[in-house]
């Protein structure tokens, strides 16, 4: 039993030195600003572009912090991405401590991560993951998930309002009837944009509260935290905000597209 214990002890001690440590499973890596990307083969020069995209959606945050240093993991063949999905599981992407690690496969000059057939705006994916690392830098280990067991609507939702901030999602009223018009169809939890990029309908669900609780009640990220309103009450007093302002929408089209089944509709 003890030399169980000490094997088990020492693989978790070196998984946590190649996890905090990604130059390991890299041959290359490249500098650029505050991030340093770790690759295996040479790295796209249209990706530099996508992450200085991404860090201009962050400094919008009230918990943006430009002297945090960001490592973002490729998966370009390195082992790297591997060993967090043995970990952590199935994902577009995985954002913890400083690290920012793509797991699904990146078209750099279309702008996307596709993940078993479905496709994330790869600089929005980005924006979101960083936004984990500014959260975790911003409030320490005791104040963040899991640790702080802060509500998934809360912790989920505000880095998809940072990230999401292309001219046809800026508007709640418009971004909660795209909502409603996809819950009409056959979506299987899946909600679409118009460069034809997507996300789950729960991380959906819970931008729209964080957008309510911003942009309309006027609340900061901490303060938002800090309040005890219930999800379910939250919800409420934004459809009753939507059945007032619902005729400042414009027209649209949802396009019909089947997804893995992660969420229901409201």
């Amino acid at each position: 039993m003890l030399r169980l214990a000490v094997t088990a002890i020492l693989v978790i001690l070196l998984l946590l030195v190649i996890i905090f440590n990604p130059a390991i499973s890299y041959a290359n890596k490249t500098t650029q600003n505050n991030c340093t990307i770790f690759h295996h083969e040479p790295v796209d020069q249209v990706l530099k572009l996508r992450v200085a995209e991404a860090l201009q959606l962050t400094e919008k945050s009230e918990y943006y912090n430009s002297r945090l240093k960001l490592d973002i993991c490729l998966n370009d063949g390195s082992a790297y991405p591997g060993i967090m999905h043995t970990i952590r599981g199935d994902a577009f992407a995985w954002g913890f401590y400083n690290k920012v690690v793509l797991m699904g496969n990146a078209d750099y000059k279309k702008n996307y991560v596709e993940l078993n057939g479905y496709h994330w705006n790869l600089t929005e994916l980005l924006a979101h993951e960083m936004m984990h690392c500014f959260q975790f830098n911003e409030l320490g280990l005791w104040k963040s998930n899991p640790v702080a067991k802060i509500a998934t609507w809360k912790w989920e939702g505000y880095p998809e309002y940072v990230a999401r901030q292309n001219n046809d999602q800026k508007e709640l009223a418009k971004n909660i009837d795209r909502l409603i018009q996809t819950g009409k169809k056959d979506n299987n939890g899946w909600i679409q944009f118009s460069d034809s990029t997507g996300t789950v309908i729960t991380y959906y669900k819970y931008w729209l509260l964080i957008q309510y609780s911003i942009d309309i009640k006027k609340l900061s990220y901490a303060q938002i935290i800090a309040d005890t309103t219930q999800e379910a009450t939250i919800t409420q007093e934004m459809m009753k905000w939507y059945q007032k302002n619902k005729n400042t929408v414009g027209t649209f089209t949802i396009k019909n597209k089947q997804a893995p089944a992660y969420a229901e509709a409201w």
